[in-house]
């Protein structure tokens, strides 16, 4: 459960404003009741299994978009059933509602929502005692609303810079290993699901400490990028490539296996021999290919990917080694 938490940006929003919400209106319930007051007490109920709803929801099917959408409007129309039932005892409830909403949907439907919200009390005349009391309660609604926007604006903007940073090779522009873990887990679950074959390409480039050492950084930085640029131009959108790390990367092939993956690799192997350049000449590079096998972990198929890496670069560079049976084929150096 904290691993969820922790890893589901949403997931944790939501499950904390569920439960706080949960909190804060469990006492007006029972008060509701206590008080004789069994109107407001059921539309409280009301909410309160909303939330409740709400919250199973994501939890059972990680549809955090969805969850979030009706937890918002659930708060939202509670707010404004409360003012409705309460008068101007149940105003109040409005004004953390017009703040939550924005971690809970877009900013730009967190508005909407806000504003319908606030529309539709000022249309209920008993909510009311006075028409100044309406225009202040509006101006203030609209003022905590224009802040929360703010707010929500700047902050998603900051945890999309931090995203992208956490996950993107600043250097290649490629995914770094951190979003390979999470890209691998959710193809094998896929395969699982589906039965579509999944090919795993690791591809170190060859004696690239000489090119840093001879040439300098600089050039070796050169030759990373042209890789990145060549492979990305000559595989297909479906097709995902990360950083493993120095020099060695990972591809991700869905939907290839047998003799396809075998002429995808060649063709690959191909352009870069052709293509890769550096001041002293060309540069190659040696591959090692596994595709998922039924049940395997991510571990057991990224380590098969590497031995069968490790193969190529002991029996001589510049070639492709299957580690499957039915792909069992070594692809030699031109």
């Amino acid at each position: 459960m904290f691993h969820r938490l922790k890893n589901d940006f949403r997931l944790s929003i939501i499950t904390l404003l569920g439960i706080s919400a949960i909190i804060g209106i469990t006492p007006f319930l029972i008060l509701r009741f206590v008080e004789g007051n069994p109107l407001a007490g059921f539309v409280d109920l009301g909410i309160l299994s909303g939330i409740v709803g709400s919250l199973a929801y994501a939890w059972v099917t990680g549809d955090t978009y969805r969850s979030g959408m009706f937890l918002a409007i659930i708060i939202c129309a509670g707010a404004v059933t409360v003012g409705a039932v309460m008068g101007e005892a149940g105003l109040f409830w409005l004004f953390p509602c017009l703040v939550t909403t924005f971690f809970l949907v877009s900013s730009r439907l967190a508005a909407i929502l806000n504003l319908l919200s606030v529309l539709a009390l000022m249309s209920i005349e008993t909510a009311f005692s006075s028409t100044v009391q309406m225009w202040t309660f509006a101006t203030t609604a609209t003022v905590v609303s224009a802040c929360a926007y703010v707010f929500a604006y700047r902050n998603q903007d900051q945890r999309e810079r931090l995203e992208h940073l956490a996950t993107i090779d600043p250097l290649t522009g490629v995914k770094n290993r951190r979003s390979m873990d999470e890209e691998l887990d959710a193809a094998a679950a896929n395969a699982e699901r589906s039965g579509l074959p999944y090919a795993l390409v690791m591809l170190d480039i060859d004696h690239f400490k000489k090119i840093n050492d001879v040439y300098g950084h600089g050039v070796g930085d050169n030759v990373l990028t042209d890789l990145v640029a060549l492979i990305e131009h000559n595989t297909r959108k479906s097709d995902q490539l990360f950083r493993y790390g120095g020099e060695e990367f990972v591809l991700l092939l869905p939907g290839v296996d047998g003799s396809s993956l075998q002429t995808v690799m060649n063709n690959l192997q191909q352009v870069l021999r052709r293509h890769l350049k550096y001041p002293g000449g060309p540069v190659t590079s040696s591959f090692g290919v596994a595709l998922l096998g039924h049940g395997e972990s991510v571990e057991s198929w990224l380590a098969r990917a590497d031995e069968a890496l490790y193969q190529a670069k002991e029996t001589g560079r510049d070639r492709i080694v299957f580690a499957d049976k039915n792909t069992q084929l070594v692809a030699e150096p031109a």
